[in-house]
């Protein structure tokens, strides 16, 4: 009983040293470091390779279907009733009459091999041209899964600086508020200020509090996302190297691509498609074709009345032939067939057409959202300092006497306000790169 407890004892500790060493393992990750763990880990990812493979045995086995086909079968039967049949009765003399007789005998067992080899067939044979575009269909899926993990992957690690800074940026507006709190505490205590200039300060000073806290928990649930994103436990401990300092976003010229569009892997997957479809109108004409099989069986059969001496004799056959197929009628169903895969194909063509059309619109709007982002940007960011220069000028002021205590409660606020302008206009301009560089094609893998 002893010895059971030390063992539950252990294992607990087992499992909670393992659960200890996940939590505190640390993991440190730049940008591109990131979205090269995800290629890697993204179960999307790893699925869409899965398919890839699947893709490859799949073109394997249509291969197969042209090789030789051989089969083996053994057969045994008991005729507890061998089967009656009736002869005229002229054979026997008795003429106007029908004789019962019994042909065979109670056992009969038989075995052999069968082959066979497909030698024209008109749909087989586009089923090959297919195969190339069926791998080739996969392999662009699993571009299309690594393209989208990277830009998940980058909205992700962007989100999370973005609330760094913006932790940052509270966190000074702190020192500086607790640093103003205290000194208006301390006129207050002398006579040179009245208490309500001490609870406007206190008022701003809780809020800034409850928005920090807020944005910890958001920062928490941003590094969670991007842990997701890129398959990674979300357990770990995530490190990232990149700040917002060292990302480079500048003003590019706009220039109306309308080629845009063949650099996008959706594009592709789509003019793949359509190969596929007119494959398909393919394979469904060459059903009116005939197909041709050449077969052989060998076998060797054994008949007795006496189960013990069912294999003393036995007799050999080998049959070789061909076997030629010819559709006649089918009802119109072959037809109707060929109708709807012409259809499919002018549908794919149709959104070809749409598609390029769309991408063509979609690079005009990331590229004019991103200018005005990065216009927006700098001007919040001006405002900031701006904010900054008036907060420093008005507190100046209250100092010296000149000034009143709201003037320097409005003065923070608008610090606040500018600086939350500033972190939302840094953060769209961000997610609008990776649109523009998207849209674009630029993101390849």
């Amino acid at each position: 009983m002893k010895y059971n407890y030390l063992i539950l004892i252990f294992c607990l500790f087992s499992v909670i040293s393992a659960k200890a060493q996940l939590t505190d393992s640390l993991a440190n990750f730049s940008l591109k470091e990131a979205i090269d763990y995800a290629q890697n880990h993204q179960s999307s990812i790893l699925n869409a390779s899965i398919d890839e493979e699947i893709a490859k045995n799949t073109v394997k086995r249509t291969i197969g279907i042209g090789l030789p086909q051989l089969n083996g079968n053994v057969n045994f039967q008991d005729f507890l009733k061998i089967p009656t049949n009736l002869l005229p009765g002229e054979i026997f003399g008795k003429p106007g009459t029908q004789i019962p007789a019994q042909f065979g005998v109670q056992y009969q067992s038989s075995f052999g091999l069968e082959l066979n080899q497909l030698l024209f067939d008109g749909s087989y044979l586009v089923g090959l041209q297919a195969t190339k575009t069926y791998k080739e269909l996969s392999n662009k899926n699993l571009k299309r899964s690594r393209i989208e993990t990277a830009v998940g992957v980058t909205k992700a690690y962007y989100s999370v600086l973005v609330s760094n800074e913006q932790l940052s940026l509270l966190d000074a507006n702190m020192e500086r508020l607790k640093k103003s709190l205290n000194d208006t505490k301390a006129l207050f205590a002398n006579g040179f200020v009245e208490k309500i200039d001490v609870d406007r300060l206190t008022v701003l000073n809780n809020n800034l509090e409850t928005e920090r806290g807020n944005v910890i928990r958001l920062l928490e649930l941003n590094m969670n996302l991007l842990k997701f994103q890129m398959g990674m436990n979300i357990q770990l401990k995530l490190v990232l190297k990149d700040s917002i300092g060292s990302l480079q976003v500048a003003e590019f010229l706009a220039v109306k691509d309308t080629a845009a569009y063949q650099n996008r892997i959706e594009y592709s997957l789509l003019e793949t498609q359509k190969k596929l479809n007119e494959l398909d109108l393919k394979r469904y004409k060459s059903l009116f074709l005939p197909s041709l099989a050449a077969f052989g069986t060998t076998s060797r059969s054994f008949q007795s009345n006496e189960f013990l001496n069912l294999i003393d004799r036995s007799f050999p056959a080998t049959i070789i032939g061909f076997r030629l197929s010819v559709p006649l009628l089918s009802g119109g169903v072959k037809a109707y067939q060929v109708r709807n895969a012409k259809l499919e194909v002018l549908k794919t063509e149709n959104n070809l057409v749409n598609l390029k059309n769309g991408i063509n619109l979609e690079v005009e709007q990331a590229q004019t959202i991103y200018r005005n982002g990065l216009k927006s940007l700098e001007n919040q960011k001006r405002n900031m300092e701006l904010a900054k220069e008036v907060l420093r000028v008005t507190k100046i002021k209250y100092e010296q006497g000149v000034g009143s205590s709201i003037e320097v409660t409005t003065a923070e606020t608008s610090l606040k306000e500018s600086q939350n302008n500033y972190i939302n206009a840094l953060y769209d301009l961000l997610i609008n790169k990776v649109n523009v560089d998207r849209a674009l094609g630029k993101i390849t893998y």
